[in-house]
């Protein structure tokens, strides 16, 4: 290990730690229902969402009817991105024609992504269409982690309140952890990974001409925003088969950092 390889290790562990209370304080308040910074704009769109789904956000509930309703939103999510990969092939937004998915892997890809596993056992980008990369995957990339952090604070809760008889409201929990802080956080990982060089684009596929004379057909797609949720979700399935591996997921150092700080930001706010 040369001095600039433990100057790196110090340099990450050392953002880390700064990034543990100021993340842990923003999360604390919005798990509580207080005012942040972000409330001007999100409390009218979080309030909305409550009214639709018939939501009271001032109603806690036993553990067994914060669970059930856990379980309940994640089998439909399994059953729609599940449908989403077997319909595929006559869905929009699909530009490198794309095929249905296999009923095996689509349920074991349903199944992973929902229990935020992300076992990725096919190529992203020879597999899926951008529909099912944006309104399948990274979409259950948001939930999958919102309803993981859901859990772990109504188990906080639980701890808190060993007489009690509530540990919250599972539906204020998830919307608030999409609304107030994935979303957010994402769209501003998203345009820094635009910036350094990450594809964000509907367009087709690309074909080239290698110096050689061979043809490449070059992938392309929505991918920094998957990304963006992949990392800070402590997700797996990237766009790509190689995953960070791939220069299009991850160009460069301060990408790489970057990632992995956002891998363990949230955990490390949590504590």
């Amino acid at each position: 290990m040369t001095i600039y390889g433990w100057i790196q290790i110090l340099l990450y562990c050392g953002i880390l730690v700064a990034l543990v209370k100021p993340v842990g304080f923003y999360m604390h308040r919005v798990f509580n229902g207080d005012r942040t910074v972000l409330s001007p704009v999100l409390v009218p769109i979080e309030r909305g969402l409550y009214r639709s789904a018939g939501t009271n956000e001032r109603e806690e509930q036993h553990w067994a009817v914060y669970t059930t309703g856990m379980l309940l939103f994640n089998l439909a999510g399994f059953l729609v991105l599940y449908a989403l990969q077997r319909l595929q092939g006559v869905l929009p937004y699909n530009p490198a024609g794309m095929t249905a998915v296999d009923p095996q892997l689509a349920f074991n890809t349903a199944a992973s992504f929902v229990t935020n596993t992300n076992w990725q056992n096919y190529g992203g980008e020879s597999t899926m269409s951008y529909l099912v990369q944006m309104a399948g995957l990274t979409v259950h990339n948001f939930v999958s982690a919102a309803t993981g952090i859901a859990i772990a604070i109504a188990l906080i809760r639980g701890f808190a309140r060993a007489s009690g008889k509530s540990i919250g409201n599972f539906w204020v929990d998830l919307t608030r952890c999409t609304l107030y802080v994935l979303l957010p956080m994402c769209i501003v990982l998203t345009l820094v990974y635009v910036w350094l060089g990450i594809p964000q684009t509907l367009g087709p596929y690309v074909d080239a001409t290698t110096l050689e004379g061979a043809k490449q057909t070059i992938a392309l797609g929505p991918v920094a925003s998957q990304v963006a949720i992949k990392m800070l979700g402590t997700n797996g399935g990237g766009f790509f088969n190689a995953n960070a591996a791939h220069p299009f997921e991850n160009p460069d150092a301060i990408s790489n950092l970057i990632q992995m700080l956002s891998i363990f930001a949230l955990g490390a706010g949590l504590t």
